[in-house]
């Protein structure tokens, strides 16, 4: 094996080893939200981070919402995942979304 495919493959196994790690988390809405662009009905999610973008897969059909967010990161690690929500103009906004276990807080422009 050549110095060049053996790189490739190392390339390869670590390329596989950071999608097999990518955290997934449970959160479950009492009521209807906005999250950014998307409306979500409420019910359980798995949420997913995908660069800028939260994707949340609804866990009674499957299909997938996805909505733009900041990633703020702060030195204090979040205990548990908290979500955060307003009421603006009558309606349930979703704000933030702190991501339990790490340092990250997902920000919703609503």
């Amino acid at each position: 094996m050549t110095t060049k495919s053996l790189l490739s493959v190392g390339i390869l196994a670590l390329a596989s080893f950071a999608v097999a790690s990518a955290k997934s988390y449970d959160i479950a809405l009492d009521n209807a939200v906005k999250a950014g662009p998307v409306q979500l009905k409420a019910g359980s999610y798995t949420l997913k981070v995908k660069n800028n973008t939260a994707v949340f897969t609804d866990a009674a059909n499957g299909k997938t919402y996805t909505a733009p967010v900041k990633l703020d990161n702060s030195k204090r690690k979040n205990e548990q995942t908290a979500v955060t929500m307003a009421n603006k103009k009558g309606s349930e906004v979703l704000q933030s979304i702190a991501l339990g276990g790490s340092h990250t807080t997902l920000e919703f422009n609503n």
